[in-house]
């Protein structure tokens, strides 16, 4: 239980909660952009009664062109939140492995403190027979 309270306490929560809202605004923006993006471009290139496209051509690709640019604008967006959710995995990590060195060394530390009594306690019941 100790080790936990050890595990949060090597945590940069401040960064962790300064990073969380910019975190979260960039997830809701990437969900909103990519619902209002497909409803947007599924109704685009509907094609009219007599199987001709609905648009004219060239409005077609005018409009290709701007899906291509917000779905590479989503993709830089994505990257981002990855590569924020990524360092704070890191320094999550980071804790985590100064705690598994600290319990090390602390179970190294017992085990020589609990030799050392036992070596008192059989020393003391030799001295006194």
């Amino acid at each position: 239980m100790a080790a936990w309270f050890t595990v949060l306490k090597l945590v940069p929560w401040g960064q962790v909660i300064e990073a969380t809202p910019q975190v979260l605004q960039a997830a809701r923006k990437l969900l909103r952009n990519r619902r209002a993006g497909n409803t947007a471009q599924s109704t685009a290139l509907v094609q009219g009664a007599d199987g001709q496209p609905a648009l004219p051509t060239d409005m077609q690709l005018q409009q290709l062109r701007e899906r291509v640019r917000c779905l590479e604008q989503e993709q830089q967006d994505c990257a981002a939140l990855i590569e924020s959710l990524a360092e704070q995995t890191a320094q999550v990590v980071r804790a985590v492995e100064t705690l598994r060195l600290r319990a090390r060394r602390l179970t190294g530390a017992v085990l020589v403190l609990g030799a050392a009594c036992l070596g008192l306690l059989v020393w003391g019941l030799l001295r006194q027979q």
